[in-house]
């Protein structure tokens, strides 16, 4: 790679720049320290911001150094949205937020190599600040016409719910923030999406005020969906990249689930695969779009980034069993009902004495009746684990608790791709 700008423009990685000239010079001076920010308003990150963090690895991997900042300060605030204003969260929550966004944030970047990255937290230096030298040393260098500016404050100042001062002076603290990292560190790029480009700015136009040095600013596009329809939702709500509250099962079903007319666009956002590697896939979006290869690479390597090489082979060995194309007992216990859900496969909640075949297959909604289940299983076409009942199967017989999954669950499957569960209560 002999030019990192033009990687990013080519994966479709660059929205707004500061000066676009003078950052591409500074960058092939390098190296270059820079940073972005991610604020602890949840308990984890979602794809959004997995946008951010693998930009940041891109320009490390190009020979710069970045500093990731999970805002302890900004946290307890808000960056202002749209539509109303943010629940201020109590200190100890935004305390374990930020624990757990570190460990998110830090497997995707290389804290060892030549160009190693550094945490920073900007409580360190804003819980010391008091209201006065906030105010006098910081504030005054802000101008309210800029800041009013901003479309978010704009937005909610001409709207019924207005905009308090706590949200409103936001931009002064990531400002602030991209001075203090200048001064200790040397940060001279930030970088962000582009619905940040307001806050990026403040802290551009603060260090050229106070330190009179040009810096730079860098945000990248918002992710967007052909069909119009939010990009990180479904139906069961945002993609998280922690896995108790997106399973890495359904993480992974995310991308394979990508529109033809996404996939390509998403490959060149969220994986590492090269122009050509890439270009293939796209030749065999258009040749073969029932195969699904290039969603299938897509989901196997994001789901690797985040979630690592041996969850995503558990996942894709779910993706098969689940319709008979592999063993289920090999799955963990957490997987099997994680792939169960994500399927929308109907569950059916047993006591300690399961019910007959017959009976789970009515209860689980795979067939109409009695006699249908009973028609299934004659015709060989009912499957308990993956494996094909016995046409001879008595309207009695039923499974045993040998039978569950991590004494636990069944799968139940009526033909190829019909799916239930059963689950001991």
């Amino acid at each position: 790679m002999t030019d990192i700008l033009d990687e990013l423009h080519w994966r479709g990685l660059i929205a707004l720049s500061t000066d676009e000239q003078e950052l591409r010079s500074a960058l092939a001076a390098g190296p270059v320290t820079y940073y972005c920010g991610f604020d602890p308003t949840a308990p984890s990150l979602h794809i959004g911001n997995l946008v951010q963090i693998l930009t940041m690895r891109r320009l490390q991997l190009a020979g710069h150094d970045p500093l990731a900042l999970v805002g302890g300060a900004t946290g307890l605030i808000g960056d202002p949205k749209m539509t109303s204003e943010r629940s201020l969260n109590d200190r100890d929550t935004v305390a374990g937020w930020v624990e757990r966004i570190r460990k998110q944030i830090e497997p995707l970047l290389d804290f060892d190599g030549a160009h190693p990255a550094r945490m920073v937290n900007n409580l360190d230096w804003t819980s010391p600040l008091s209201a006065i030298d906030f105010l006098r040393d910081i504030g005054k260098h802000f101008r309210l016409s800029r800041m009013l500016a901003k479309e978010t404050v704009s937005a909610r100042l001409n709207s019924d719910q207005g905009i308090s001062f706590t949200e409103f002076s936001y931009q002064i603290l990531q400002g602030m923030d991209y001075l203090e990292l200048h001064r200790r560190y040397g940060c001279v790029l930030q970088t962000g999406g582009s619905d940040q480009w307001g806050n990026l700015t403040s802290g551009v136009d603060l260090i050229h005020r106070v330190e009179r040095q040009s810096v730079h600013a860098l945000a990248t596009p918002l992710v967007t969906k052909a069909d119009g329809t939010k990009f990180g939702k479904t139906e069961t709500g945002t993609v998280w990249l922690d896995a108790e509250m997106t399973s890495p099962y359904a993480f992974f079903q995310f991308w394979v689930n990508a529109d033809d007319r996404d996939v390509i666009g998403y490959l060149k956002v969220f994986s590492f695969r090269s122009h050509e590697e890439i270009a293939a896939l796209e030749q065999e979006v258009a040749d073969k779009p029932a195969a699904r290869s290039a969603q299938r690479a897509l989901a196997s390597d994001v789901t690797t980034l985040v979630h690592g090489a041996e969850e995503t082979e558990q996942v894709i060995a779910a993706s098969r069993a689940l319709f008979g194309m592999g063993s289920l007992d090999e799955l963990d216990a957490g997987v099997v009902k994680a792939a169960l859900d994500e399927a929308g496969a109907p569950m059916v909640e047993a006591g300690e004495e399961l019910p007959s075949y017959v009976d789970l297959f009515v209860r689980s909604g795979l067939v109409d009746s009695r006699s249908a289940a009973r028609r299934a299983i004659s015709e060989g076409g009912a499957y308990v684990n993956n494996v094909r009942l016995d046409p001879g199967t008595s309207p009695d017989d039923r499974p045993g608790r040998d039978d569950l999954l991590h004494g636990r669950w069944l799968v139940l499957r009526r033909g190829k791709r019909t799916v239930g569960g059963v689950e001991l209560a």
